[in-house]
């Protein structure tokens, strides 16, 4: 088949990968534009465009699918379309320009987290499995009929790029089988089931820890939200972000927010046990071991993150 593949994101490049390796010909790869990125703001392409470009791939850079982009996409007449983490909608006449319409390969077990951060919202929540699915692409958010799932436990320590790293590979395989199953004309979709949640996209407050919560819930966020848009507190009148941290069961209560030293270790108290800080970054500095921070603290008396 003839295919166009629209996405961005590093999680999106396994997939480009595979099929770019199968036997259907990718007629274009759709991508966001290139993006100022890191303080200097240097101009950059996206994980996709760089990959597609390597490849000798077609390419169009597009923020919005709109009617450029649309009749480009359309000149190329393929078969079908196969969205992973673009970042923007497709919409009519778009959605039908493909013979097979589009296929989306999402990170979550439909029809539970269906958005912007599956991922991220599932971990935030505690569920203890995730998934990926491929679905057809219709007009209401990740609402189409199912082609193939597969489902991942999530680790009780891993964090959203963990996670997503993982489904990426595993995801790229499923998209894979799914298209040329299309392509030989028995692949079977079935209806949703189940009780729908949303994933919008995090916000940078999402990434604020509340150690008012209980332990696990605290550091469910803080796995949620690593690396993106990265956790954070405040300590005084200052941000400091929060690369990792561990559950400290063993620590004696502390009041919630209240920041300690036990031994080696930087505890922040929550609504059960401590939580330890484990690796943080104080405004305008690198990343650091949380008791180097410690240490180079002009006072440790009565601090309080919140």
């Amino acid at each position: 088949m003839r295919l166009v593949f629209a996405g961005t994101p590093s999680v999106a490049v396994p997939s480009l990968a595979r099929l770019t390796d199968g036997e259907h010909e990718i007629a274009a790869v759709i991508t966001r534009r290139d993006a100022e990125l890191g303080r200097k703001r240097v101009l950059t392409p996206s994980p996709v465009a760089a990959f597609a470009v390597a490849s000798d791939l077609p390419t169009i850079r597009a923020n919005r699918l709109d009617e450029d982009a649309t009749a480009r996409i359309a000149a190329l007449a393929p078969d079908l379309g196969v969205i992973v983490a673009y970042g923007g909608l497709v919409r009519e006449p778009l959605l039908s320009t493909p013979r097979l319409g589009w296929i989306n390969l999402h990170f979550s077990l439909l029809p539970r987290w269906r958005g912007a951060a599956p991922v991220q919202r599932a971990i935030i929540a505690g569920d203890a499995e995730t998934g990926a699915a491929v679905f057809q692409l219709v007009a209401k958010l990740d609402a189409g009929d199912v082609f193939g799932e597969l489902t991942r436990p999530i680790g009780a320590d891993e964090t959203a790029a963990d996670v997503l790293d993982a489904l990426a590979g595993s995801g790229a395989e499923l998209l894979a089988s799914v298209v040329d199953r299309l392509a030989a004309g028995d692949a079977t979709a079935v209806p949703q089931r189940g009780t729908v949640t949303l994933a919008p996209k995090l916000t940078l407050e999402d990434a604020r820890i509340d150690f008012s919560a209980p332990a696990e819930t605290a550091y469910n966020r803080l796995r949620g939200v690593t690396p993106e848009p990265g956790a954070f507190t405040v300590v005084g009148d200052a941000r400091l972000k929060l690369h990792e941290a561990a559950l400290a069961a063993d620590a004696a209560p502390l009041e919630p927010g209240r920041l300690a030293l036990d031994g080696a270790r930087v505890l922040v108290g929550t609504a059960t046990h401590p939580l330890e800080l484990v690796t943080v970054q104080p405004a305008g500095k690198r990343a650091m071991p949380a008791a180097d921070w410690w240490r180079g603290l002009p006072t440790t008396n009565g601090l309080v993150a919140g």
